[in-house]
């Protein structure tokens, strides 16, 4: 995929007196009284505004840009203005619409400087980017792509991807994708429990997709037929019903016991992976060691995101890509020590997969 032209490209020339539409990731959570609870998204989007407003551009934030589903949120943007403004040192003007009159009113009074948030609008970033030029990547964008796809399709060796979640059939792309490029392949998550029914062990209650042990076996073979190591757990941590309070107990994957099930990866599994992990130099993890959400089987996941962190302080690369791993990086209030998070959510996948974006494809190249 060409480079795309990033913001920083654009001058004063470019920008002063142009009014420039940016599209913006403000999905932050609210609680019951529509106060912020994490403002990481807006945070993101800071740079490129302040980049934009320092040179003299008329600035128009837009939301929706993403994949149209023809929904009407729920929420107004209101809640956001006060927290935007304070970032940005300005007062942020918010138009209660995205088109009509009221909008065409604030948008011909916006000073050099001004800011203007339209209430959640439904373009797609690839129909703007046909009718807007310039257009170009703002510099989360731009950070995610140079990371995503310049990190996998040039990494710095030895590579290696750490793939979890419950189900294999939602990371087929991936694996298949990263086992052209990595030199070591971690397993965790239910979906080893498909990999482990494939090579015959008994897996007592644990989740299997009984139509992947096919593909899950053709993997396996896939990775030796490259030369990758494809590590799966040695040992996990069982227990008797899917609870936050379950009985649980720790066995080798080889002896899991009828009427169980495994909901994380074992201590014996954390060493070996950490010690596998210490020899690398790019690390790319995408989904949890285990069901993270109870704390009696979030051990693996949070290993996985100390060991990572630690490592990017040894200059590693690593990168978390999207998902449930970014939730657990900053459960363990590790998302400053890593060198990338994605915050791209489903895209992040696809860009990991090799697939290229509408949306991104649309922008200019450099």
């Amino acid at each position: 995929m060409a480079t795309k032209k990033s913001v920083g490209t654009l001058k004063e020339a470019d920008l002063k007196g142009k009014r420039v539409l940016v599209r913006v990731d403000l999905n932050v959570p609210l609680d019951d009284n529509f106060k912020i609870t994490d403002d990481t998204r807006i945070r993101a989007a800071v740079p490129t505004i302040k980049y934009l407003i320092g040179n003299g551009a008329k600035v128009i934030l837009t939301t929706h840009l993403g994949r149209p589903k023809g929904v009407t949120p729920k929420y107004s943007l209101k809640p956001l203005v006060p927290r935007l403004s304070e970032l940005l040192g300005l007062e942020v003007k918010m138009a209660n619409d995205c088109i009509g009159e009221e909008v065409e009113k604030l948008v011909a009074g916006l000073p050099e400087g001004g800011v203007l948030l339209l209430e959640n609008s439904h373009a797609s970033t690839e129909g703007v980017a046909k009718y807007l030029k310039p257009s170009v990547a703002g510099f989360l964008m731009q950070k995610e792509l140079d990371y995503l796809v310049g990190a996998v399709s040039n990494p710095k060796k030895p590579f290696a991807a750490i793939v979890g979640g419950s189900k294999v059939s939602s990371k087929i792309g991936v694996i298949e994708s990263l086992l052209e490029k990595v030199d070591l392949l971690f397993l965790g998550g239910g979906m080893i429990f498909t990999f482990y029914k494939a090579q015959g062990l008994a897996v007592g209650s644990s989740l299997v997709e009984a139509d992947k042990l096919d593909l899950a076996t053709s993997l396996i073979e896939k990775a030796k037929a490259k030369g990758v190591s494809l590590l799966l757990p040695s040992d996990v941590v069982i227990a008797d019903k899917f609870a936050a309070d379950a009985n649980s107990k720790v066995v080798p994957a080889s002896q899991i016991p009828d009427g169980w099930m495994g909901l994380d990866i074992g201590p014996d599994s954390i060493k070996s992976f950490g010690e596998a992990l210490d020899t690398t130099k790019t690390i790319i993890w995408n989904g949890p060691m285990g069901v993270f959400e109870f704390d009696k089987f979030a051990a693996g996941t949070e290993a996985i995101a100390k060991k990572l962190a630690e490592l990017s302080g040894k200059g590693v690369t690593t990168i978390i890509g999207g998902g449930d791993s970014v939730a657990a990086v900053e459960k363990a209030g590790l998302a400053d020590k890593m060198s990338h998070i994605s915050t791209g959510g489903g895209a992040s996948l696809e860009l990991l997969e090799g697939k290229t974006l509408p949306g991104v494809l649309a922008l200019d190249d450099a």
